[in-house]
């Protein structure tokens, strides 16, 4: 696998204005930006920490999937929240994703997202194995 840098788009309107990528793919590993509920349609979940953490996550979800790579690649990920004791909602849906997973995480509370409807903003990095040929002929 080459090392070549490839820079994945949501198309997000944020992207353009502050020069940055979704996701970054270097090689095996996968960098995902600290990803919100924003969607084309609006912010999902307003109010409601636990159904913005899952659209965060689902985003993700779609970010690694561009990048050649899963949820079960991610070893890493953070959570910035806007209100600490909204802890459980946001744990609850990144649980969904990653209770069988379990990357390292970290969740730390802030003061406010760039717009202030948000209440979550998720970030993950993925490795993804390197293909080897004990690895190839258990998939055969």
């Amino acid at each position: 696998m080459s090392d070549a840098r490839i820079n994945i788009s949501s198309g997000g309107p944020w992207e353009a204005v502050i020069g940055y990528s979704r996701a970054v793919r270097i090689g095996q590993h996968v960098f995902v930006a600290g990803t919100t509920a924003v969607t084309p349609a609006g912010i999902v979940g307003p109010g409601d920490p636990y159904l913005q953490s899952m659209q965060a996550l689902r985003s993700i979800q779609v970010a690694l999937e561009q990048a050649g790579a899963s949820l079960h690649h991610v070893v890493r990920t953070r959570m910035f929240v806007t209100d600490i004791t909204q802890w459980q909602a946001v744990g609850r849906a990144h649980g969904e994703f990653f209770g069988a997973i379990r990357p390292a995480a970290t969740m730390v509370q802030v003061s406010q997202l760039i717009d202030p409807a948000l209440l979550v903003e998720i970030e993950a990095e993925a490795v993804i194995p390197v293909p080897t040929m004990e690895n190839e002929h258990r998939q055969a």
